[in-house]
């Protein structure tokens, strides 16, 4: 896929400028759109802990909200969102993402409050953590050092920035929402067998 590829060549920029310890990226085969964050860190091993079934109820709850949102999101034609620029995050440097059309951003915005006002969910620990700012991460900040030269960061940035909104880049079409896991934040994975949902 043609972004892909860009987002790749990016990604490599920016490690060479900015340094491996400082910029860690994720894996291009792990590029993706962020819908709805469910659990991680601590609170995904506590409730693993306390709940040796949690990922599978998880899973299943999950499904459960996929199916009755099918037919307010699922309109047989995809979500297509255009490319901004880099954004730039507490603990993340990535790609802002905004929708081309209204009725695409309310059908994500419906499968959200399909999610977080689950009471299966709900009931599972999971809430909503952020407000939707479509995205794609294209790696995270390792230690920041205290010598850290903060001008010659948003220089760089302002540049690559500069350059991306000068070029015409695809737009990025929204097929499907899947359930994904990761064990750590520059791989993303997920099971055939997992919960996913057509557009």
């Amino acid at each position: 896929m043609e972004l892909s590829r860009q987002l790749a060549e990016l990604q490599e920029e920016l490690v060479q400028l900015l340094g491996k310890d400082l910029f860690v990226p994720v894996e291009p085969d792990s590029f993706h759109l962020t819908l709805a964050d469910l659990i991680w860190g601590d609170g995904y091993r506590d409730a693993v802990r306390e709940n040796p079934e949690f990922e599978v109820q998880l899973r299943d709850r999950i499904t459960q909200c996929f199916q009755k949102s099918q037919s307010l999101v699922r309109t047989g034609h995809p979500i297509q969102l255009q490319l901004l620029g880099l954004i730039l995050r507490p603990r993340a440097l990535g790609i802002a993402l905004v929708s081309k059309e209204e009725e695409g951003y309310e059908r994500i915005l419906h499968l959200r409050r399909s999610i977080y006002q689950n009471s299966g969910l709900i009931a599972l620990g999971i809430e909503q953590q952020y407000h939707f700012t479509a995205h794609i991460t294209l790696g995270y900040f390792g230690p920041i050092p205290a010598d850290l030269n903060r001008d010659r960061l948003c220089n760089i940035l302002a540049t690559i920035n500069d350059r991306w909104v000068e070029t015409e880049f695809p737009v990025l079409t929204i097929q499907q929402a899947q359930l994904c896991k990761f064990d750590d934040m520059t791989r993303f994975y997920r099971e055939p067998d997992w919960p996913q949902l057509d557009f």
